[in-house]
């Protein structure tokens, strides 16, 4: 009886205590016509047990709540310990009252050179500079939990955006592209940089309004849903007069746009108008899904 308490108690205590993410993590090397080599799956390995056994924050989860993501890692060029790759990174969430989960957050980072020694520790530490290696991965997985937080709760994702913040700064001092504000638009400095200025504030509006007022309501009244997910989408209008074509709008629609184009084809018809517009002014690049569009 004591060993069944004691399992019940080592198991509960894993449960809330389990690491915030659920993630898979691929190095794929096939360009560089070397892929089988063995550094390559070891840095997989070792790349997975990182993400999985760090925490990244002092929240508290369940095993199911969990957030599900994917890091594809695509070697291009190596030479020594010196490797240059893009980095994909999705995450998606669940939908309250269904088995779908929604995309979150989907990028490609070109901009990604580091160094690796095979089976060297990887530890990340949350105030200092260790490598570019688990610097890009860091600001990315608090780009994901804070996706995730911003689309249960109004601005929740404060914490893990002020944090990919941290990250960039205190990246800076080496010379690796996407930390600075030299390195153009579409860098991770501009990203978080657009995302926690005033000027886009109506983003992290969309990502509540979206998620937690539409799609989360889609079993009680699905045109109700519908409408809110329309409306919250109007919301980019402004933002994207004041600073058009801006990369936080790419990363939204980037994961976004089928989504849509499959809410809107579908069920009870609601006013699609004012969205039609909007979306071919703010997304004007998925512009043929926005003509499949047809309630």
């Amino acid at each position: 009886m004591r060993n069944l308490l004691f399992l019940f108690i080592f198991c509960f205590s894993v449960s809330i205590t389990a690491q915030e993410l659920n993630a898979t993590v691929v190095v794929n090397a096939q360009q560089t016509g070397n892929e089988n080599l063995q550094q390559f799956k070891t840095l997989e390995k070792q790349l997975k047990e990182f993400i999985s056994s760090t925490k990244w924050s002092d929240r508290s989860v369940t095993a199911q709540e969990r957030i599900n993501c994917n890091f594809v890692i695509n070697i291009s060029e190596y030479s020594g310990n010196n490797y240059k790759a893009t980095l994909q990174v999705q995450s998606s969430r669940p939908v309250f009252g269904s088995s779908y989960t929604t995309p979150a957050y989907n990028i490609n980072d070109k901009d990604f050179t580091f160094e690796y020694i095979e089976f060297q520790s990887l530890i990340y530490n949350p105030t200092q500079y260790a490598s570019n290696l688990i610097s890009v991965l860091a600001f990315h997985i608090h780009m994901v939990l804070g996706m995730d937080a911003d689309s249960f709760k109004p601005e929740g994702g404060d914490a893990y955006f002020k944090q990919a913040q941290n990250i960039v700064n205190f990246s800076q001092q080496e010379n690796y592209a996407g930390w600075k504000l030299a390195d153009g638009l579409q860098s991770r400095f501009a990203l978080i940089d657009n995302l926690l200025s005033p000027t886009f504030k109506a983003f992290r509006t969309v990502m509540y309004d979206y998620h937690r007022l539409g799609l989360d309501t889609m079993g009680d009244n699905q045109k109700d849903a519908k409408n809110q997910i329309a409306k919250a989408l109007v919301l980019f209008n402004d933002m994207n007069r004041r600073r058009p074509n801006s990369y936080l709008l790419r990363v939204f629609f980037d994961a976004k746009a089928e989504e849509i184009e499959q809410i809107f084809s579908d069920g009870p018809s609601v006013d699609i108008a004012n969205l039609i517009d909007t979306l071919n002014k703010v997304a004007p690049i998925h512009s043929s899904k926005w003509r499949n569009i047809k309630i």
